[in-house]
């Protein structure tokens, strides 16, 4: 089945199925209804659930695991044949410029499942250590059901970091995805019928709050993959810590961008664009503090300024386009609503603050840089979601550093410097999951998470793939242990 736009539809043990209530996806530019996203009922959730714990399902679970890495290579193929469609509508559902959205939710699903299809191919379920009486095999076995629910600003990539690692451990998947971005999250569902992945493996249900309530807390349910805020964070782990059931919380961010005195400021500005405003600053790891030294703060402030009016807000499926609208017009008042407590707080607004004249329609909000704040301030301390940084002097490398660990938060930074080893030693003080050197990028094949507010546990790399197995010892008390393989 193709699925489009004005469907309302559900894919549950391996069908797609109409839902009995629908909610508009609207085009973040245009403010025009882009088509109909299901809204998953209770009971849609537990049909999701028990399909789940359905014989194919259970088979997938105790397949080998070079089988389910043979499915996963054509689950990956399936989804980069629908790459370049699904990155254009990501961007018209949140507003992504296309040019990110090309490699997010385009190319990088694909590549992340095939990365854990090798990654799991090559590995053993089983391995034996020697113990003082006999010897014991320790086993890795899938966790069971994941309840996998996502947001609304990488849609793509934000699920495929799930689905991907859990897929390959032998875990099936209920995916609750965000209303807003409810369209691309069937993409899923057709590549995974493509690919012949079993029924009940898979599962696609979009829906609000509480159907990513009841999923979990659905007692068939062995762990939940959540990512979003740090305040609907905390009520899944509170949820899940009653039930004593395993969660990976990816949450919320404020991160520093500490610029050293030796920075050059080109390619260090060059570099915040980036860093600092990607996805129209509707992303959990940017660095929204720049924390700048006395010494050079004028130089910096205009040179960064200068940047900020310089980026080009317009139509995200525009190659030019650098800022796109924000998701929804809760969003940008939401964001606007932080602009003027900014202005209010007596920081210096030097550029943005507005809603673009330009922009007649769609929630756009321009790109706005504050200078002179204060640490403690609501605009350096809670995560805007939205294109807005704050600048912050410091005195030296000390005072840098304690305000940059000065903040809830703890998922990502970077620090910019001509000395990369300086830079590095600076970035080991920085109480987070992830900093970047002169730059800010993830690596699939390194561990990605926050401390703190910013979250429980980790997603990539090894690491990402561990987090849906749970071990278990078998003791084989007065045996010995069983000959080497030959080497071949």
């Amino acid at each position: 089945m193709t699925t489009n736009g004005d469907n309302g539809l559900l894919f549950i043990g391996g069908d797609f199925r109409r839902a009995s209530a629908t909610v508009p996806v609207v085009e973040a530019a245009t403010e025009e209804v882009l088509g109909h996203a299901a809204c998953a009922s209770p009971a849609d959730i537990d049909d999701a659930v028990a399909a789940a714990h359905g014989p194919e399902a259970k088979a997938w679970s105790a397949a080998d695991a070079r089988e389910r890495a043979q499915v996963l290579k054509r689950y990956a193929a399936a989804l980069h044949s629908r790459a370049s469609a699904t990155a254009t509508l990501v961007s018209r559902e949140n507003g992504m410029p296309i040019s990110l959205s090309r490699d997010v939710n385009g190319a990088f699903p694909a590549a992340l499942v095939g990365y854990y299809a090798k990654l799991v191919a090559k590995g053993e379920t089983e391995e034996t250590r020697p113990a003082l009486i006999g010897h014991t095999i320790v086993r890795r076995e899938p966790i069971g059901v994941v309840g996998a629910i996502t947001p609304w600003n990488y849609p793509q990539a934000l699920a495929v970091m799930k689905l991907a690692p859990a897929l390959a451990a032998g875990c099936p998947v209920v995916l609750k995805a965000a209303p807003e971005t409810a369209l691309d999250s069937l993409v899923f569902a057709e590549a995974a019928v493509e690919a012949g992945l079993p029924p009940g493996v898979l599962s696609v249900v979009p829906g609000d709050a509480s159907a990513g309530a009841h999923l979990v807390t659905h007692p068939g349910v062995g762990k939940v993959a959540f990512t979003g805020s740090s305040a609907a964070g905390r009520l899944i782990g509170a949820a899940c810590g009653e039930l004593i059931r395993p969660v990976t919380l990816e949450l919320g961010g404020k991160s520093a961008a500490v610029i050293l005195d030796d920075a050059d400021v080109e390619s260090t500005v060059a570099g915040l664009r980036s860093a600092s405003f990607a996805n129209n600053g509707q992303t959990c790891h940017l660095s929204s503090r720049i924390l700048v030294p006395r010494s050079r703060y004028g130089e910096f402030v205009e040179a960064i300024g200068a940047m900020v009016r310089g980026l080009v807000v317009g139509d995200p499926v525009d190659e030019r386009t650098e800022i796109g609208p924000l998701v929804s017009a809760k969003q940008r008042d939401r964001v606007l609503g932080y602009i003027a407590a900014g202005k209010a707080s007596g920081a210096r607004l030097v550029a943005g603050g507005t809603v673009p004249a330009e922009q007649d329609r769609g929630w756009f909000v321009a790109p706005t840089l504050f200078a002179d704040v204060d640490n403690a301030d609501r605009i350096a301390q809670e995560e805007i979601f939205g294109p807005v940084v704050v600048i912050i002097a410091y005195r030296d490398d000390a005072e840098a550093i304690g305000i940059a660990n000065d903040s809830e938060f703890g998922l990502a930074g970077t620090v910019w410097s001509s000395d990369t080893d300086r830079a590095t030693d600076l970035a080991r003080a920085i109480r987070t999951g992830s900093v970047g050197v002169n730059g800010y990028q993830l690596d699939i094949r390194a561990p990605f998470g926050g401390v703190k507010a910013s979250g429980l546990g980790r997603e990539l790399g090894p690491e990402g793939l561990e987090s849906y197995q749970v071990t278990k010892s078998i003791y084989r008390v007065g045996q010995a242990p069983p000959d080497p393989a030959p080497l071949r």
